[in-house]
């Protein structure tokens, strides 16, 4: 973190999993954000998921993977929060499994592994340990203090549930 008086700005969420064993259908997993506002505190203002991007161009998804393969991190998704307008107080990061060819938990997934990075430094790491039997789980929260500054925290809990009921069970 920057300094705990400054708070995190800038974030990435980057997620990685083996893939499927061959002849099975790909995984495909997903990274997805929603912010809120004050007025609004559970219901999303907007998501962003599957290859979008927020409104303002703060929460963008900039690589996404449909099976797993390939070398390095699988999705990742930046979160400018220092730009973020001052009307969003909240900000809950997620991973959704697209359940295309029957119903997969975590339990069903090679090492997915998720980390939230400002910059250099680690602020979290999750192995959906404990969570073998839920479809979608959010990670991490992001908060507006009252000075402004945003405050990071590891915000773990499992949901049984598509990806399309997903984001409007994000902010409960």
């Amino acid at each position: 973190m920057s300094s705990l008086n400054k708070g995190v700005s800038k974030v990435e969420v980057v997620l990685k999993w083996d893939p499927s064993t061959r002849g099975e259908p790909p995984h495909d997993l997903d990274i997805v954000a929603a912010t809120f506002t004050s007025d609004a505190p559970v219901e999303p203002a907007y998501l962003v998921h599957f290859g979008s991007r927020s409104p303002d161009g703060t929460i963008t998804l900039d690589r996404e993977s449909r099976t797993g393969q390939g070398f390095g991190d699988d999705e990742e998704m930046t979160l400018e929060l220092d730009r973020l307008g001052s009307d969003y107080v909240r900000v809950v990061v997620g991973v959704a499994i697209q359940q295309r060819d029957g119903r997969r938990t975590f339990g069903d997934i090679a090492n997915p592994v998720l980390r939230v990075m400002e910059e250099y430094t680690e602020l979290a790491r999750h192995d959906f340990t404990g969570l073998s039997e839920a479809t979608a789980a959010t990670v991490a929260e992001f908060t507006r203090a009252d000075s402004g500054a945003w405050e990071f925290r590891t915000s773990v809990r499992g949901f049984d549930t598509d990806p399309q009921s997903f984001g409007t069970l994000m902010g409960a």
